[in-house]
């Protein structure tokens, strides 16, 4: 059986309720009798109960991240993994734990988490930029509830924390790389307009055409679903038109891998014929052949800094409104090698 708190307190020579007070940082009590208990819990192996300690102080230790999903593979991505294994990390060295819960429509939409919220089970709430919606964060306002929101929303002027990648700039280190490597001719693949981070990046992209001299073609911009076969449609309408484009920037790894294979199955050649880059630098971009040049996104530091945020708010009710953008860089690989005179092999 392992040692319980009154063990601690009698090897450090305290009462059990001073080390409660301790362990749930209430009361003064001296540093050297904080060291003492510390020292105890060491020797005896102590490990707190964060269950009862909650009880005990009326606090959940606990912080939601809700995400916005329909379908199991929607989780089988490192952009997704990376994101919340940085948020339970940074949990984790301030003592909190973690809760994920899904606020898509299909699970009930926002409903499900206003409970949370009100059953007072949580302590403070991530959630992405695409359920944000002024009621619900009015509500979140109202009850003075801390939140930070994964993505920039759509209201730049919200006076709420955010953290986001820099997709303006995403977009534009893409097109820079690919006219620094010989292409001039650039489309770009995205999965919806709809979506703020493609708008972002397509707005990177069009900038840095027209920072290069070149005037941006909307005929070379095209929307579609974050897959392979939209991917494969999305290649076959621009690598047939009469003057095709000579390099395509994908918004995802697999509408990327739709292109190589449609590009392949034409006849054109990667990157002699076609450049490609792609975002996010999963592990699918290195496995491709050719592998494929790749925007890098830092998501554990994304999930890190989400959670410090969130963490600091739930302490800190005043403290300063922080938004964030993150950079990106970009993984050269075989897909853009620099563009041979002539097109050939």
């Amino acid at each position: 059986m392992g040692a319980t708190i009154r063990d601690v307190a009698r090897l450090a020579g305290v009462s059990h309720s001073t080390v409660s007070r301790v362990l749930n940082d209430k009361g003064t009590i001296s540093e050297e009798t904080k060291q003492r208990i510390y020292a105890s819990m060491e020797e005896l192996k102590y490990v707190p109960n964060d269950f009862a300690r909650s009880f005990a102080s009326g606090s959940p230790h606990t912080i939601a991240l809700v995400i916005d999903v329909d379908n199991a593979s929607d989780y089988a991505n490192n952009f997704f993994n990376n994101t919340v294994f940085g948020i339970e990390t940074a949990a984790h060295r301030s003592g909190y734990n973690l809760m994920v819960t899904n606020g898509s429509a299909a699970f009930g939409g926002t409903d499900g988490i206003a409970r949370l919220v009100a059953g007072k089970r949580i302590d403070g709430i991530v959630f992405p930029q695409s359920i944000v919606n002024p009621g619900f964060l009015q509500k979140l306002e109202e009850l003075q509830f801390p939140s930070v929101i994964l993505g920039r929303p759509e209201d730049v002027g919200l006076e709420s924390d955010w953290v986001d990648i820099n997709n303006t700039q995403a977009g534009a280190i893409a097109v820079r790389h690919l006219i620094h490597n010989g292409y001039r001719r650039i489309a770009f693949v995205s999965d919806g307009d709809d979506k703020v981070f493609n708008q972002d990046r397509i707005e990177g992209y069009r900038r840095e055409l027209t920072a290069e001299g070149i005037a941006p073609d909307e005929s070379l911009v095209m929307h579609g679903e974050a897959d392979h076969e939209s991917g494969c449609v999305c290649a076959k309408k621009l690598l047939e038109a009469e003057n095709r484009p000579d390099a395509i920037i994908c918004s995802n790894d697999k509408m990327a891998l739709g292109v190589l294979r449609t590009a392949r199955a034409m006849g054109i050649c990667v990157p002699q014929e076609l450049g490609l880059v792609c975002c996010d630098n999963t592990v699918v971009t290195e496995l491709a052949r050719p592998d494929i040049t790749s925007i890098d996104v830092d998501t554990f530091e994304l999930g890190l800094q989400v959670a410090e945020i969130l963490i600091n708010r739930i302490e800190n009710a005043a403290a300063s409104i922080r938004q964030i953008l993150l950079s990106t860089r970009i993984i050269e690989r075989e897909s853009t090698a620099k563009k041979r005179k002539g097109g050939g092999a």
